[in-house]
C-alpha cells in the first residue's frame, strides 16, 4: 500500500478530528490569560485538544506551561529528534464570512474555516502522517517530535519559551507555507511610528475636524476595513460626501458616509481587501484609502500631519521607497512593508504600525537607521521594534535533498526551492524549513475571508508529511 493509500485510509477521521479542532475560536484573548494559558482560554484549549488527540494515540506528550506543547514518537534513548512545527492560534476573522468562521462547512470539495489552512489543518496532517509511521511499525534511527505553538501569529513567544526549556531538534520543517520547500525566509522589523499629540488651541478657522481615524485588527494583515469620525457645519460635510462619493467610484471602493441628525458629524467607512502582511501588495489597504481622501480636507494641525505624514510614507508604496530602504535579492526577492494597524485619536495615542520583511542581503541595523532618519524628519518616534533575523538553510543540506525526494516521488513535480516573506517556525531552529500545504498553482486563503483548504491536497499533505518525517527519521545526521 502506498503511503498515498495510507492517507486516504484517515480521512474520514482526519476531517473529523479537524473540525472539532477548527470549531475552538484560538484567537488571542488576553481577557483570558492566566498561568496555564498564556494566550487565552480559547488558545489553551487548542492545545489541549490536540495534546490529548496525541496522547490517545499513544504518543509522549508534554504540555510547557500552555506555551507550547509536544507529542513525540520513536526510540526514547535516541540521541537527536525531528521536529514538525505547528501552531494552533489563529488571527481574527473579520469581514462577512459565508458560513460562521468558527464552525467548520465542507463544501465544493474543501472545509472552510479560521485556521482550516494556517495553521490548524496542517497540524492535523502532520499529527496524521505520524500515526501512519506509527502504524507501519517501520525502525526509525530519531524521535520524531510535533511540536504545536500557540502565539505564531503575534511575537512568537510560544517558541522562545520552547527553545529555552527544549533541547534543539537536529532538523525539521513547519507545514505552514507552500511545497515544494521554503527554505529561506525574509528578516522582519515590527514597530509602531507614534505621533507626538499637537494642542491645537484654536481649531475654529478649520473647516473639519478629525476626531478619530482607526484601521486593521492585527499588525500582519492589510487592513480590510477603515472608519472615520469627521466634525463640521452641515455644508461642509455634505460637500465631503459627494466627493467621497465620487472618490469611491472613481476608484472601485466599497465606503459609506453617513451624517448624523444634527448635521455636525459624520461617521466615513471604507472597505480594502485583506491580504496576508508579507504580500501587501495583493491586497487593498483601507486605512490608506481612506486617508489618500482625506488629507485633501481643511483639518487642525494635528490631523494634518498625521494624514499627510502617513500618506507620503506610505501610500502606494508596499517597497519603502519612502523610506530610503528599497532593495531586493535572487533569494528572497524584495523587501516589502505593510501598514496594518492606523489610528489618530486627537486626546490619545495617533500611530501606524510597520510590518516589514527584508531580504537576506538586508542590513538590519542600517534598515532601522533609515527608518530612524525619515521617521525624525517627521517628527515621530519610533517604538522598541519587534526583529527576525532572515532565514537560509544551505540547499545541500542532507535534509533539503531528502525532502526533495519526498515530494518528487509523491507528487511527480520537480521540488524547487524556494523563499517566502512570511515568518514561520522554520525560523526557530537551526536546519529548519517550511514544507507546504499550499501546491504550486493553488491559491493562498490564509488570513482571508471564507479561508479554506482543499480536502484532496490536505490528504495527499498526511501522505507526503508521513513520508517525510520516515525519511528525516533515519537520516545520518
Amino acid at each position: 500500500m502506498s503511503w498515498y493509500e495510507m492517507a486516504e485510509e484517515q480521512e474520514e477521521a482526519l476531517i473529523e478530528h479537524l473540525s472539532g479542532l477548527l470549531r475552538i475560536d484560538s484567537v488571542y484573548d488576553p481577557d483570558t490569560s492566566g498561568p496555564g494559558q498564556p494566550m487565552g482560554q480559547g488558545v489553551a484549549e487548542a492545545l489541549q485538544y490536540m495534546l490529548d488527540l496525541c496522547a490517545a494515540e499513544g504518543f509522549r506528550v508534554r504540555n510547557l506551561d500552555g506555551y507550547a506543547g509536544y507529542a513525540e514518537f520513536g526510540p526514547e534513548s535516541a540521541e537527536h529528534y525531528v521536529a514538525v512545527l505547528s501552531h494552533l492560534d489563529v488571527v481574527p476573522a473579520s469581514g462577512q464570512w459565508t458560513t460562521p468562521p468558527f464552525e467548520p462547512s465542507v463544501r465544493g470539495g474543501k472545509i472552510f474555516a479560521r485556521g482550516a489552512e494556517d495553521d490548524k489543518g496542517p497540524a492535523m496532517a502532520a499529527f496524521y502522517g505520524l500515526k501512519i509511521v506509527k502504524d507501519m511499525g517501520l525502525p526509525l534511527k530519531h524521535r520524531i517530535r510535533l511540536i504545536f505553538g500557540t502565539d505564531e501569529e503575534r511575537t512568537g513567544k510560544c517558541m522562545q519559551k520552547y527553545n529555552e526549556l527544549e533541547p534543539a531538534p537536529v532538523c525539521g520543517f513547519t507545514p505552514d507555507a507552500d511545497f515544494p520547500i521554503v527554505r529561506a525566509e525574509k528578516g522582519q522589523i515590527n514597530t509602531r511610528l507614534l505621533f507626538k499629540r499637537i494642542e491645537d488651541s484654536d481649531s475654529s478657522g478649520f473647516e473639519y475636524q478629525l476626531r478619530l481615524f482607526t484601521a486593521g485588527e492585527v499588525a500582519n494583515s492589510v487592513p480590510e476595513g477603515a472608519r472615520a469620525e469627521v466634525a463640521g457645519d452641515t455644508g461642509s460635510l455634505n460637500a465631503m460626501q459627494k466627493a467621497y462619493e465620487d472618490y469611491c467610484a472613481s476608484e472601485g471602493l466599497k465606503g459609506s458616509f453617513e451624517i448624523d441628525a444634527e448635521g455636525r458629524t459624520a461617521s466615513l467607512s471604507l472597505t480594502g481587501k485583506t491580504a496576508h502582511g508579507m504580500e501587501p501588495q495583493l491586497g487593498v489597504n483601507a486605512g490608506l484609502r481612506l486617508i489618500h481622501f482625506l488629507k485633501e480636507f481643511s483639518f487642525p494641525s494635528g490631523a494634518e500631519h498625521y494624514l499627510h505624514t502617513v500618506d507620503a510614507l506610505m501610500y502606494g508604496d508596499v517597497h519603502g521607497r519612502a523610506f530610503g530602504i528599497a532593495m531586493e535579492d535572487q533569494i528572497t526577492g524584495p523587501l516589502t512593508v505593510n501598514t496594518g494597524l492606523l489610528q489618530y485619536d486627537p486626546e490619545g495615542e495617533s500611530y501606524f504600525h510597520i510590518n516589514l520583511r527584508y531580504p537576506v542581503c538586508g542590513n538590519q541595523a542600517d534598515i532601522l537607521e533609515n527608518i530612524g532618519v525619515r521617521a525624525s524628519a517627521c517628527g515621530l518616534e519610533i517604538e522598541p521594534p519587534s526583529l527576525k533575523h532572515p532565514h537560509c538553510v544551505p540547499d545541500d543540506h542532507p535534509m533539503i535533498e531528502a525532502l526533495q525526494r519526498v515530494y518528487e516521488a509523491e507528487t511527480g513535480q520537480p521540488a524547487e526551492l524556494l523563499s517566502t516573506g512570511g515568518g514561520t517556525y522554520a525560523a526557530y531552529i537551526a536546519n529548519g524549513v517550511a514544507f507546504g500545504p499550499v501546491f504550486p498553482g493553488m491559491a493562498n486563503s490564509a488570513h482571508q475571508r471564507n479561508e479554506h483548504i482543499d480536502i484532496d491536497a490536505l490528504i495527499r499533505s498526511t501522505a507526503i508529511y508521513a513520508r517525510a518525517m520516515h525519511e528525516l527519521a533515519n537520516l545520518n545526521l
